[in-house]
């Protein structure tokens, strides 16, 4: 499908942010933004650039009432030579299309998922910061825009991507987090939508989530649905524990996000010679391993922090510091390592940077 790039008059221009070291996350968005809509009987139809501007949506649309909305998260790297790289961005498509197939939406072409990222991150690249921990935080979303009350699969849809350059995720920069495991709200359950990437999972986060941040916490660490007693992942990122060079996370069994940070941090893993187990673990079990120094660090992965060390966990109002409370070893040479290959520092072995 032929994209049309439609002209970006001057005054739709925005100003640009002058200091990369005050970017934040999330809230700058850049000039343009990549468009296509699905229609019942016609299928993907008009692949536009146009700029960035506010939709108009009718009230009754399908997504502000029945949630059919999917969306994905990847970045964009300018390195030190000027190289322009996506990180693994095939693997964002097949995981789009999983998350359609199981909110009911049509699945998006990956090669028109992929070239219309591409074209937007090329025309905006002089969005994109080069100061070390930053980076173009890419947006792929899909939403049901058929007004009508009623619940169905929508017979239109728009598919977009917006571009945001962003800095850390956390404030506080890499640094331990401390998160609260959670045993009174649930946020999937087997069978559910856990694993797909739409708006309602993170929206049944928010309360937990909130609470979490009034007692000091960072972030929500969370038990299975059902026996309420094993580990399986954190609101923002997978979750991994370390006993000495073994690293444990939790399996993939239809309710967490089969992450694409998890995914590259179990291959790079088990090639700089740690040992990956795959496996369910339950709470008491973690504790018990904290306390008796069994557990030696502990990190979340995801798109938004890369790898996050984590400093302590709560469960129940016993704080249980994990390690010295630092960043571990082999946190850090994960971190590195990948990041690393990310920037364009370290050679890519894996074949999982595409140049643009």
């Amino acid at each position: 499908m032929n994209i049309r790039v439609l002209p970006l008059p001057e005054e739709s221009r925005k100003q640009k942010y002058t200091d990369e070291t005050q970017l934040g996350f999330g809230k700058i968005f850049t000039d343009r933004m990549f468009i296509a809509e699905w229609k019942s009987g016609q299928g993907w139809v008009d692949a536009r650039i146009e700029p960035y501007a506010p939709f108009s949506l009718d009230p009754a649309c399908l997504v502000l009432h029945y949630a059919q909305e999917i969306f994905e998260g990847l970045k964009a790297y300018k390195w030190k030579d000027g190289t322009i790289a996506l990180f693994r961005p095939e693997m964002n498509a097949r995981r789009f299309n999983l998350s359609a197939d199981r909110i009911c939406m049509p699945e998006v072409p990956e090669e028109l998922f992929l070239s219309g990222i591409e074209e937007l991150v090329r025309l905006e690249r002089d969005w994109i910061p080069s100061s070390a921990g930053t980076s173009l935080y890419i947006r792929p979303t899909m939403i049901a825009v058929e007004p009508v009350l009623g619940v169905k699969p929508s017979d239109h849809f728009y598919f977009y991507v917006i571009l945001s350059p962003v800095g850390a995720y956390y404030a506080g920069g890499f640094n331990p987090v401390k998160i609260m495991v959670e045993d009174k709200y649930v946020r999937a359950v087997p069978g559910g939508t856990g694993e797909a990437k739409t708006g309602g999972n993170y929206a049944s986060s928010l309360k937990a989530g909130l609470e979490a941040k009034k007692k000091g916490f960072d972030q929500v660490l969370w038990l299975d649905g059902v026996e309420r007693r094993y580990i399986e992942e954190v609101g923002a990122m997978n979750m991994f524990f370390a006993y000495g060079n073994r690293i444990v996370t939790a399996p993939l069994d239809g309710s967490i996000l089969n992450g694409i940070t998890r995914n590259s941090v179990l291959s790079l893993a088990s090639d700089l010679g740690f040992t990956v187990d795959e496996r369910k673990t339950d709470i008491a079990t973690i504790l018990a391993d904290i306390r008796s120094g069994s557990i030696t660090e502990a990190f979340g992965s995801g798109t938004a922090a890369v790898i996050t060390p984590v400093g302590a966990l709560c469960f129940k109002d016993e704080n249980c510091q994990i390690g010295n409370g630092g960043v571990g070893n082999l946190t850090q040479k994960l971190y590195d390592t990948l990041t690393g290959i990310q920037t364009g520092s370290i050679p890519d072995r894996f074949g999982w940077v595409k140049k643009l």
